[in-house]
Parts: C-alpha cells; structure tokens; sequence
C-alpha cells in the first residue's frame, strides 16, 4: 500500500478531530521509538517531524493540538532556562560581542537571502514565481519568527503562502541537516558539565511550573512572539540566575515536549505544500543548504576569537528556529546557554528591527 493510499484510508476512519489528534500522537510515539532504536540524533523530534511531515503532505488525517504545542514550548523553554545559572550568566556576560556579531550575521544572511530569491524568480523566464513581489521575497527571507514574518508580509501585502513555505522548510533543512551532521561527525557530549539542578524535588517542581506559568502569561499578555517558549524561558533563567535550585524535571518531560514540537513542524507540511511553486521550494533549499556552510565557515572563524567550540557556534548562528537548535544542543550535550542566548537575541533583533528596515529599504526608496 502507497503512502498516499494509506493515508486516504486513515482519513476515512479518523474524521474526528480529537480522533486525529490522538492518531498523530501514537503514529508520532512510535516514530519517536524506532529513532531510538536506531539510534538517530533527536528521535524524540526528528522521528515525530518526518513521520508526520510525510503523512501530512500525503494527505493524511494528521492534526495537532495547539494546547499540547503550548505545553511542550514551555516544558522546553523552561527547561533550557535551568542551564543559567549564575556562572554561566558570567561567562555569557564575556561574549556579548559574540553574540552582537550573531545577530548582524543573521539579520545580513535574511538580507541577502531574500534579495536573491527576488532575483531568480522575479524576471521572465522558466524560473519565474507568478506575483513574487520584492515585499513576499523580503519577509520569506529573515532568520526566525516564521509566523509573524508570515503576519508583516500579510499586513504589507506579499504571498503568505510563499512566506510560510520558505519559513517551513528552512526550519525543516536545518532541523536535519545540522544534528545529523553533528553526530556523523561525532561533535556531541562537548559540554560534560550540565548545570543547573539535578535533583528532583515535586514542591520545588509545583513552584517551579507555577513561576514559569506566570511568565507565559506575562508575555501572553505583552502579545510577546511566542509566549510559551520565552515566558517560561525567561521566569525559569532568572530564578536559575539568583541560585534558585528548585527542582529538575522528570526526563519524560522533555522527551514528550520535543514529540508535540515535531507533530506542530509536521503538520504544516500540507497537500498544498508539495503543489506549491517546486521552483521557488527548490531555491530555498538550496539556499538553507548555503546559509548552514556558511554558517559553518563563520562559526569557525568566530571559534578563533571565543574560548567556544565550533559546533556550539555553528548552532548558536544555525538559520534554524530557536527551540529546534536549543533542543539540538540539550540532547547532543553542545553549549546549551551559549546556542540559547546567541537565538534568543536574534529572534528578538529580527522582531524589533524587520519591519524598520522594511519601510526604510523598500518604502522609503520607493516614494
């Protein structure tokens, strides 16, 4: 039986959206298992990810709960922030040009990237994109936040689908491409000592969720860019920072937030998606593929200046999405505050300043 014709049979039996949710999951439990088995780098996302990502494109009756996604944000971003502890807040605190250097890296990649995209489809000719606009190659083109350059192109009238697709399997490439790499190569466990608490401790873990609950709704309430994940980073890092040990956390915790991570990167992979200009998908592939080797040049010419490994650089300015990388350098033991603060500033930098250069570069010239 075809995949394609698996999936039709799955449909009919699973109209039910809680039905669908609940297939996804035990389909993604058990992907999660035979990555284990075979010992494959992340199995608890990869697995989830690829096994839904092509019953999804198949047309299969894939779903996923965005109260479950929300969770494993948190659980994820919570977790990462109990690497902070005040050691680490000093020596991040030495790297801040680092870090500043990674974000100019990033913000020029998203620049260049998408000046290039307009220019292979824009013109005439068996490459050309119908109604690819300057705006819809701009905003498919910065490093992160997938979603609200999706929203920015929306409100300046691009092709969202355009956005989104590019954003999609960007995030996608580099989710694969990178910590298999990295494994083949045989660059993981270079960061032997795990701060943070080891010891776990229910009340401190009931308070724990209680304070990281409270910074998800404060940034809930900010209307912050993924609130879940960096709430609950920011609550768990500053209690972590002031020698606040509560409590780690249960290791099925985190196992089960990277499966709902890899079900909500699955599942945008539509029907649709496989339709959609291949042309266009091809140049973002090629592109992704482009951006991690430069990646790598730039993270070890940086490597020469930091007291860094090259492979917790080459993740802290991966053009990958922050959980994905956060959650690649926790399972494969690389610098996990460094790839985590060298993300987060980007992420922050891309929010504050896309639109900004927008209107300057684009609208400002155009008038």
């Amino acid at each position: 039986m075809s995949l394609s014709a698996l999936a039709r049979f799955l449909r009919s039996l699973f109209e039910h959206a809680g039905a669908r949710v609940l297939l996804t999951l035990l389909l993604a439990w058990a992907a999660a298992l035979l990555c284990v088995a075979l010992r494959t780098p992340l199995p608890w996302m990869i697995g989830p990810l690829l096994l839904t990502a092509a019953l999804s494109m198949a047309g299969g009756p894939t779903a996923s709960w965005t109260p479950l996604r929300n969770l494993g944000q948190w659980t994820i971003g919570g977790a990462l922030g109990l690497y902070f502890t005040p050691q680490v807040v000093q020596l991040l605190a030495g790297f801040w040009w680092a870090i500043g250097l990674g974000v100019v890296w990033a913000l020029a990649l998203g620049l260049v990237f998408g000046a290039w995209l307009y220019r292979v489809h824009a013109g005439p000719g068996a490459l050309q994109v119908a109604g690819l606009t300057r705006t819809t190659a701009y905003f498919a083109s910065p490093i992160g936040s997938a979603s609200e350059m999706t929203q920015l192109g929306e409100r300046h009238g691009a092709r969202t689908d355009l956005i989104a697709s590019a954003h999609s399997l960007r995030v996608l490439l580099v989710t694969l491409v990178i910590p298999f790499g990295l494994q083949w190569a045989g660059l993981h466990g270079l960061d032997t000592s795990l701060p943070g608490p080891r010891l776990l401790s229910w009340p401190g873990l009931a308070l724990w969720v209680l304070l990281t609950g409270l910074g998800c709704w404060a940034m809930l309430r900010l209307k912050w860019a993924n609130p879940w994940f960096i709430g609950a980073l920011t609550a768990s890092l500053l209690l972590t920072a002031s020698g606040a040990n509560l409590s780690s956390l249960p290791p099925g915790w985190v196992n089960a937030a990277q499966l709902v991570i890899g079900i909500s990167l699955g599942v945008r992979f539509t029907p649709d998606f496989v339709q959609l200009a291949p042309r266009w998908l091809g140049s973002v592939a090629l592109a992704t593929l482009v951006m991690i080797g430069l990646g790598a040049g730039f993270a070890g010419l940086l490597s020469q200046f930091v007291n860094l490994h090259w492979a917790t650089l080459l993740l802290s300015t991966s053009p990958g999405g922050v959980a994905e990388m956060a959650i690649t350098a926790k399972v494969l033991q690389l610098g996990v505050p460094v790839v985590t603060a060298f993300h987060v500033m980007r992420v922050a930098a891309v929010l504050l300043l896309t639109e900004p250069i927008y209107r300057f570069w684009y609208q400002r010239r155009n008038h």
